[in-house]
């Protein structure tokens, strides 16, 4: 498939023009259409120009989802500049490593966020200029005239910048241009989506699930309807009474809105399909949703380099009781315009079926590095245009992908990446630790909770509670230990490595 040729901001151009009384977006009680995020964008995009802030230049953002992330990525796009979203969940300094890499001159913080931002900005220098949501943001916005700039650039223009942790704990920044988001775009007509779709997304806009699923309703014309805290009955009463067509959610998510009691009895007569992935999902959860729900179920296995979802296990393949129940473990098939193999990690040679290795894809859906990184491009891209995942896996003689452990040891706890390697570098500042390894073990709510062996120094080991603490006055609330154990030593290779692989299995058993 080739990247329709459609900007970002073509986007709203066409539909304000079109069909300019629509609800574009709806955030609580508050809706606005198309004719008017198209004028407030305007005005934004203006705003952003006399800051300095033109083609190249990024544009940050930290708040839970609220429409003006969507103003600010429409804004971004007339002007050429790159939208930031900012991972709100990170501590301060996670979150002012990331703003120092960006180099971003504006900042746009929600009213939450106020006093993290400032104090974070005190140390940066330059700092960005902050704009907090509200009246300052309003009056910000209404002294410029809805004019708009009327930049397009071409299709690999970066349009988004999103940051995703490696392996060494340091923050990368994605590039997502044009060309990605509109082949992510296009494939939602595979999920259901029209101009009449009622789209829910209770996803975070830091993440790709987020803003790539709004865009996927904004393409269409559709009401898209933003969730910024995640409340399971809450959005169940959402789904029953906006008539939601279409939603996006994370295996956590499913799993809490089918424990709702009575959640199964509710009505949910206008949901057509609902869309799941970012982690593990098990069989129980599969069952219940599809009971609960009644609607189709598409499984996406995806990354933000790969913006989003490109295999997928398409609601046919969901057949629990029946003769292809195994495939519920799948991640299912890429999309025809995907390519997929299985490689081994050390030799890059490719895998036959039903051989475990490492996932690697190509498509254009790929990312065309990260930014201001070459070295971390050049790793994770290969010349002829390979997107090593870091995941492993293996196929089966039908093309199904099924995947087992992650290369590189992430952890995914409720739909969140963590690795261990920056868990494991923050515990080990503490006095009292002389040896820390980290792991993912089973946990029934967030499919996989962290988990610190640590070996003590001498003398009496400092108590659980305490490495908690400490642990999260440097790291963001999701990447903390929900249990530590102490351990002699640990289990190590002839050459230092610790034998992760020994350990999950140890404690996946006692768990």
């Amino acid at each position: 498939m080739l990247a329709p040729d459609v900007r970002v901001a073509d986007v709203i151009r066409r539909h304000a023009a079109l069909r300019p009384e629509a609800v574009a977006l709806r955030h609580g009680d508050r809706e606005l259409t198309y004719a008017a995020l198209d004028e407030r964008s305007n005005r934004l995009a203006q705003a952003l120009l006399a800051r300095g802030a033109g083609a190249g230049t990024r544009v940050a953002y930290l708040d839970r989802s609220s429409p003006e992330v969507v103003e600010l990525l429409f804004a971004a796009s007339k002007v050429g500049a790159v939208l930031v979203p900012l991972n709100w969940r990170l501590a301060p300094p996670e979150f002012g490593a990331v703003l120092a890499d960006a180099h971003a001159p504006v900042l746009i913080a929600g009213p939450a966020f106020r006093e993290l931002a400032q104090s974070v900005l005190e140390r940066l220098s330059p700092a960005p200029q902050l704009t907090v949501v509200g009246e300052e943001y309003e009056r910000w916005v209404a002294a410029h005239e809805p004019s708009d700039p009327g930049h397009r650039g071409d299709a690999g223009e970066v349009i988004v910048q999103m940051y995703t942790s490696g392996t060494t704990g340091v923050p990368k920044g994605v590039l997502t241009t044009h060309g990605n988001l509109a082949i992510t775009a296009q494939t939602s007509r595979r999920w259901a989506f029209d101009e009449h779709s009622v789209s829910l997304t209770p996803l975070p806009m830091f993440h790709i699930g987020g803003i790539g699923w709004t865009y996927c309703g904004l393409w269409h014309g559709a009401t898209t309807v933003l969730v910024s805290d995640f409340d399971p009955a809450g959005v169940l009463g959402i789904l029953e009474h906006q008539r939601v067509t279409n939603a996006v959610l994370v295996p956590t998510m499913l799993q809490m809105l089918t424990a709702v009691p009575r959640a199964a009895e509710r009505d949910y007569p206008a949901l057509r399909s609902i869309a799941y992935g970012a982690a593990p999902i098990t069989t129980p959860v599969l069952k219940a949703s599809l009971r609960t729900f009644g609607c189709a179920l598409f499984g996406l296995y995806g990354l933000t380099e790969s913006t989003g979802g490109v295999i997928a296990l398409e609601p046919e393949d969901h057949d629990p009781g029946g003769p292809r129940e195994h495939l519920l473990r799948s991640a299912g098939r890429p999309y025809p315009w995907v390519e997929l193999k299985i490689v081994d990690p050390v030799s890059a040679v490719t895998l036959p079926p039903r051989s475990v290795g490492e996932v690697w894809l190509r498509g254009p859906n790929i990312t065309p590095g990260y930014f201001n990184r070459p070295a971390e491009t050049a790793a994770a891209l290969t010349p002829e245009g390979w997107l090593r995942t870091g995941d492993g896996g293996y196929v089966d003689e039908d093309g199904y992908l099924f995947l087992t452990d992650r290369i590189k040891d992430m952890i995914v706890s409720g739909g969140e990446n963590v690795y261990p390697v920056e868990v494991e570098e923050a515990l080990a500042q503490h006095a009292g630790v002389a040896d820390v390894a980290v792991i993912g073990v089973p946990d029934a709510r967030w499919g996989e909770a962290v988990k610190a062996l640590i070996v003590p120094r001498e003398g009496a080991p400092p108590a659980q509670e305490e490495l908690i603490a400490f642990a999260r006055e440097r790291l963001a609330g999701y990447k903390l230990p929900r249990s530590v154990e102490f351990l002699d030593e640990l289990p190590r290779t002839p050459s230092g490595k610790v034998l992760k692989g020994e350990l999950r299995r140890r404690y996946a058993l006692s768990n």
